[in-house]
């Protein structure tokens, strides 16, 4: 509580925090700097990690089936930019229920890559253009 009191609520977990990291001497630079020392480390530390690795996962580019393909305009391409896509066309085509915004009506384009249904839930959308990703290896 005197941390607090005297360094201000932000400053008393930055210092402590950087109490924990390197030791007094980065803590007394905290306390004077107010705890914007840490916050800029902290900002470093995530654009860091998101340049080391910035296409693994489901940011990857990987071969898509042919009926995505067609739909997307790309043969290639990432499973998050592939359900970016598809809800900007749904929303483009006005195809969400105005009624239960969680369903989206299927017309004849996105029939072809949603196995032919004619509603699907926004949860389903995932599950279901996942069927379209190359499995490999």
């Amino acid at each position: 509580m005197a941390a607090a009191r005297v360094f201000g609520a932000c400053a008393g977990r930055a210092l402590m925090a950087a109490a924990a990291k390197g030791g007094a001497a980065a803590a007394k630079k905290v306390a004077a700097s107010g705890g914007e020392a840490t916050i800029k480390t902290a900002k470093k530390t995530v654009s860091n990690r998101s340049r080391s690795s910035p296409n693994a996962g489901i940011q990857k580019v990987v071969p898509v089936s042919s009926e995505l393909g067609k739909f997307l305009g790309s043969p290639e391409v990432s499973r998050t930019d592939a359900v970016k896509r598809v809800w900007e066309y749904i929303k483009h085509q006005n195809l969400q229920n105005p009624t239960n915004k969680k369903e989206i009506f299927c017309d004849e384009k996105l029939k072809t890559i949603f196995d032919g249904k004619d509603k699907v839930g926004f949860t389903e959308i995932a599950r279901l253009l996942s069927n379209h990703f190359v499995k490999s290896g």
